[in-house]
């Protein structure tokens, strides 16, 4: 049931409003957080609280089994762009839902004359004693200053893209350590990259979104790591490439890709962490809408002999690519094949969430509910999703 709709409009997902809405707001309870009220909500909005704030791991791609989700309330402030850090603060938001949003708590605009900062603190494992510590940002839109007990770790500009920072040497031996993070947002007011947020929504632009928008989670690495993971598949050789970037220590390194159809072993490659590794996938199984196979992959780094990082990824044996189809038109073609697209304009805005999604499921929801309806395309417009849409 929608008792009403927003004066302003705020763009939504997809299949959200045409098959997901709710227009009942939980019950209120003795919790201390609760979301601001807002016009609409999504049947997935009850199932979202401090303790269960998009708690999945975040990177899919690139999966390391050690970490820590940094999700949850947070402390924040909204202050004039050129005053000093917040003596005192507005009060808590739940990250990772942004600012504007319902299920941030606060729903309150922040424009371009102003700054909104975090905090919140933190306790380092015991178990990640010996090794650095990265804190990273799914994103945060736009320009972000990252401090860790004081210690300015570095500004970065963009709204759509995942960046971190190694904060092992602002750490103190122990005990909790205090993370401050200052975000300012021109939002349409500049020349940035904003796709369909605006200031003032109205008519086909939408409700701005501001701060942090995706989950922020530290995890530890050794003095040898990998990032980036590149995988290029070439259904053509029957054969996928592994390009695993190494930092730090990078003499006697060695490389171990294995591919996985299951349980079951299909490839293995070792070498170097350059040139690429190779693997070769016989009688490959290729992706396709109808037929979204996955491969698993393990990629191991050893140095010296002695396991230094382990990931573990997956990749689609598939190929796009422009040709000409039995008529001489050149068609977008699918793993050698014409294929006809079809499906919605995909805009990535939720009633309650802007652009964070109230859940995991709920993203997943508008992808299923996207092929039941017979369509075999997303156009997402103007806008980048999180790692896990992309994953399901």
């Amino acid at each position: 049931m929608i008792r009403h709709l927003p004066s302003r409009p705020t763009c939504f997902s997809t299949l959200t409003l045409l098959l997901g809405l709710s227009g009942l707001m939980a019950a209120p309870s003795a919790r201390a957080w609760q979301p601001a009220p807002g016009p609409l909500m999504t049947r997935w909005a009850r199932d979202v609280s401090p303790e269960k704030a998009h708690p999945e791991y975040p990177r899919p791609q690139m999966v390391r089994k050690d970490w820590l989700n940094l999700n949850g309330l947070w402390d924040y402030a909204i202050v004039d762009q050129t005053a000093p850090p917040p003596a005192q603060w507005n009060g808590q938001i739940l990250v990772p839902f942004p600012v504007e949003s319902a299920l941030s708590g606060v729903k309150k605009p922040v424009s371009e004359k102003q700054r909104l900062w975090y905090h919140r603190a933190f306790k380092v494992p015991a178990a990640w004693k010996g090794r650095r510590v990265r804190l990273n940002f799914g994103a945060v839109d736009w320009e972000t200053t990252v401090s860790v007990n004081g210690k300015e770790l570095g500004t970065h500009r963009g709204g759509y893209d995942a960046f971190s920072f190694d904060i092992t040497d602002a750490l103190k031996p122990g005990g909790e350590q205090e993370i401050a993070v200052a975000v300012w947002d021109p939002t349409d007011t500049a020349a940035q990259p904003h796709g369909k947020q605006v200031l003032h929504p109205g008519g086909i632009m939408y409700t701005a979104t501001t701060g942090i928008w995706q989950t922020v989670w530290l995890e530890p690495v050794a003095p040898t790591w990998i990032d980036p993971l590149k995988i290029t598949p070439d259904i053509d050789n029957g054969q996928v490439q592994i390009t695993a970037l190494v930092n730090g220590l990078v003499d006697n390194v060695e490389i171990e890709a294995v591919a996985l159809d299951g349980a079951k072993v299909v490839a293995k490659a070792h070498g170097t962490w350059e040139p690429p590794l190779t693997l070769k996938i016989p009688a490959a199984k290729l992706w396709s809408p109808d037929t979204p196979f996955l491969y698993d992959l393990h990629v191991t780094v050893k140095r010296n002999g002695k396991v230094v990082d382990q990931v573990n990824s997956y990749f689609g044996m598939r190929k796009i690519a422009l040709g000409k189809d039995a008529a001489g038109v050149t068609r977008l073609l699918l793993n050698n094949q014409p294929l006809f697209q079809f499906g919605p304009l995909d805009q990535g805005f939720w009633p309650d969430g802007i652009y964070t999604a109230p859940t995991d499921e709920a993203l997943r929801y508008d992808i299923e509910m996207t092929r039941k309806l017979g369509f075999n395309l997303a156009r997402k417009h103007v806008k980048v999703e999180p790692d896990r849409w992309y994953y399901w």
